[in-house]
């Protein structure tokens, strides 16, 4: 087991400060991933800001794909989380549900990002130049599936970590 210096302790309470300037609060995920690595952590916080920032896909576009991950990654944890952040963002809890059972959503936009986060999930990323051009006829081109990648990636870490901490969700997420 690692020893905890001084610096680590430092870090760590750098990331739940900005965790909790990010959400208002420090979710148990995050508390369990910088009790281990705060670089991990940061590393998560910092990504995900910068897509919810600066991405093309909206607020909604973006749970939608995240709450794919996670249903596909089985998350107990993340697939709470984010059925709230989802309802914040404007997604309807029809929607929420269909996409946590494994179905596609009524909403052409929603239901081809939730096909294409499936694809590039159960293909590992290995796109056919046939699933790039169904794909930019529904309105996704790369930017959109990269975007869709780098979700998948984030949430990667987050449903990995929250299967082998198996983490506690948060009261708040609880619904």
């Amino acid at each position: 087991m690692a020893t905890t210096t001084a610096n680590q302790t430092d870090y760590e309470q750098q990331v739940h400060e900005k965790s909790e300037q990010a959400f208002g609060f420090v979710p148990n995920l995050v508390k369990e991933l910088a009790g281990e690595n705060p670089a991990a952590a940061d590393a998560y916080l910092t990504g995900n800001g910068l897509i919810e920032e600066t991405g093309t896909l909206s607020p909604a576009e973006q749970q939608a794909v995240i709450l794919a991950v996670s249903s596909y990654n089985d998350c107990h944890y993340c697939t709470k989380a984010h059925a709230a952040a989802g309802q914040q963002a404007g997604l309807d809890p029809d929607v929420i549900a269909t996409i946590n059972e494994g179905g596609l959503p009524s909403d052409r936009r929603l239901k081809s990002l939730v096909r294409a986060t499936r694809r590039i999930l159960g293909k590992r990323g290995w796109l056919s130049n046939a699933d790039e051009s169904e794909f930019a006829d529904l309105g996704l081109e790369r930017p959109e599936l990269y975007e869709i990648i780098t979700l998948v990636g984030l949430k990667t870490i987050s449903n990995y970590v929250n299967h082998i901490a198996g983490t506690e969700v948060d009261d708040v997420f609880q619904q």
